[in-house]
């Protein structure tokens, strides 16, 4: 199993040299005492810790050991309740709450950071606590004052973890499809009726207490999505003052056969008659769920982009112990018997790919993370509308393309290490494994194209394109005299202009056939996420080349920064061009084969 060490160094450099996290976050009156540098390390050394010592030893076991299901009740690994309780112990299930409840009040970007190292340590492991934000999130923004009292500071002191239960068997992420029902009662509860699927969490041994967020409809609810509203129904009853009281009618009737994170507990969830509580106004259930879908979705970006890491991680080691043949330019190592295949460019190439998507990846999911604090905290409505914008725009491409990429990654993992890549005692296939699901959960990648290219680009008339594009505009026309940076401005600015044609040319071919959004949007995707990557790693070129200019102790890992970022304008970049050439394809062929015609 690849041995995880916390990329430390590199999520500094995002957060203080690149996002100047402490100068910026003075700014939002919420932060300016409690964030600065000195803090921020420290919580990020005690993560890094707990995740190298605690929970990447039982990631593996995990994999292979498996949830038990017994009568309803479901025991997790060896392991993982010891960890969870450390865990809570730490304080990291408080950290972003707020502190009239027992939070910390501490930004999502601190909390995404140590999430990445949660994920990439035990990817697993990590959706229990990860799963309880979610709850925490919709008590916080929607709940009554009795039901904070009564839930919220029990999820935040991590005594009780939470679960969101959305999908079921017939509606996938069709959500105005469900037919769970909520039937009022006298004393002003619901009894809840129906089944929920593929519930991550859904049942476990790890804290006392499940508080599940429910979506159902109630009687005579509209269809489709505007007749959801939104339940509180906790695995154990709850006394007025939060003590635990009998089993709620709420069971596990099974847990899902998967392909990875076999540590999770996905369960199918039977709810007859259990008692749950309206939060929020009837029928709006959704609209609720939509205040913290923004965060959810950069928390499975995060997922992909630890994928990214470990997978990295393990394949550089193993890359610079095996032995295999000798350099095309003669031996390296002549004193052994054939060179590490570190030496051979197509393994290179590999690695580099996968660090480019790790530090790229992370640059993104960091700067939306920032965004989301901004929007969350800054007093000024004007800056909160911009990131808000930023936030609807970039989150499909982070949520779709660091999981795409992450995938990738994984792959890459295990073609390095050759036929042992495909052994379980490496871990690397537990990598791809794990990994798999991320573009799947919390809307596939096809569904987050058509969210970017119909709802987000052509719905705003391309307005929450040009906050994106004037971004790389101010960057280009700031370092328009830096000539160390002149060919990744050069190429941004070519990138710019050909993403606004394709965006026009989508427009136009639209107007007369609207299945041209959907042949495009994968590919618009693709190309937005590759010109999105290209600005930051041409913001971290910067940052490197002054950091050299001033002169520094650490000049290779700034070194590094700047091949890495050449690596990406000139063996991925052009990637672009072939999701173009799609783009301008049309939908014809995709659409022009009969269904009756697809034969087996």
């Amino acid at each position: 199993m690849p041995l995880y060490k916390a990329p430390l160094r590199d999520m500094q450099f995002v957060l203080h040299e690149m996002l100047h996290t402490e100068q910026n976050y003075q700014g939002l009156s919420k932060y300016q005492e409690s964030v600065n540098r000195e803090l921020i390390d420290q919580y990020l050394e005690a993560a890094a810790d707990f995740c190298e010592n605690e929970l990447a030893p039982i990631n593996q076991n995990g994999d292979q050991e498996g949830c038990h299901l017994n009568q309803g009740v479901v025991t997790t690994p060896k392991g993982f309740k010891e960890a969870y309780q450390k865990y809570a112990e730490l304080g990291f299930t408080s950290l972003t709450a707020d502190p009239e409840y027992g939070g910390q009040g501490l930004p999502t970007l601190l909390r995404i950071a140590i999430s990445e190292m949660l994920c990439g340590s035990n990817w697993a492991w990590a959706m229990y606590p990860g799963l309880s934000h979610g709850a925490m999130r919709t008590i916080e923004h929607h709940g009554t004052e009795q039901q904070k009292q009564q839930y919220l500071t029990k999820l935040i002191s991590g005594a009780w973890t939470g679960t969101m239960c959305l999908t079921e068997s017939h509606a996938g992420s069709d959500l105005g499809l469900i037919r769970t029902k909520a039937e009022p009662n006298p004393n002003g509860s619901y009894s809840i009726m129906g089944e929920k699927i593929f519930i991550s969490a859904g049942e476990h041994d790890l804290s006392e207490n499940i508080i599940h967020i429910v979506l159902a409809r109630l009687p005579q609810a509209p269809t489709g999505t505007k007749g959801i509203s939104l339940f509180i129904v906790p695995k154990f009853n709850v006394s007025d003052d939060g003590q635990v009281l009998d089993r709620n009618k709420v069971v596990c009737s099974a847990i899902e056969h998967k392909m990875g994170i076999h540590g999770n507990a996905t369960c199918v969830l039977n709810f007859d008659g259990a008692k749950g509580y309206l939060i929020g106004p009837e029928n709006r259930g959704l609209n609720c769920m939509f205040t913290f879908m923004n965060t959810a979705r950069i928390g499975t970006a995060v997922q992909g982009l630890a994928a990214s890491e470990i997978s990295f991680q393990g394949a550089l080691s193993y890359a610079k112990e095996r032995l295999a043949m000798r350099s095309l330019s003669g031996p390296q190592y002549p004193e052994k018997n054939a060179d590490p295949i570190i030496v051979h460019p197509a393994v290179r190439s590999m690695l580099m790919t996968q660090k480019a998507f790790s530090e790229g990846g992370r640059a993104l999911a960091y700067f939306l993370a920032q965004h989301v604090d901004i929007v969350e905290s800054s007093n000024d409505q004007q800056q909160q509308k911009h990131s808000d914008e930023l936030l609807a725009f970039l989150t499909p491409i982070a949520k779709a393309f660091l999981t795409e990429s992450g995938n990738e990654s994984a792959k890459h993992g295990v073609q390095v290490f050759g036929g042992h890549g495909f052994i379980v005692e490496h871990g690397m296939e537990q990598i791809v494994r794990d990994a798999r699901i991320s573009t799947l959960y919390e809307g596939t990648t096809e569904i987050q194209s058509l969210d970017l290219l119909a709802r987000k680009v052509l719905k705003s008339e391309g307005k929450l394109l040009k906050n994106m594009t004037d971004l790389i505009d101010q960057f280009i026309g700031q370092q328009q005299s830096n000539e160390v940076l002149k060919p990744y401005l050069e190429k941004l600015a070519e990138l710019k202009q050909q993403w606004l044609s394709l965006t026009k040319t989508i427009a136009d071919k639209a107007k007369h056939n609207p299945e041209e959004i959907g042949a495009a949007s994968v590919d618009y995707l693709y190309f937005s996420s590759y010109v999105v990557f290209a600005y930051l790693w041409a913001r971290m070129a910067q940052v490197a080349h002054e950091k050299l200019e001033s002169g520094t102790q650490e000049e290779a890992f700034y070194k590094a920064k700047l091949t890495t970022a050449k690596f990406f304008y000139q063996k991925l970049l052009h990637r672009t061009q072939s999701h173009a050439a799609s783009i301008e394809s049309g939908a014809e062929s995709v659409m022009e084969l009969d269904q009756d015609a697809f034969a087996f």
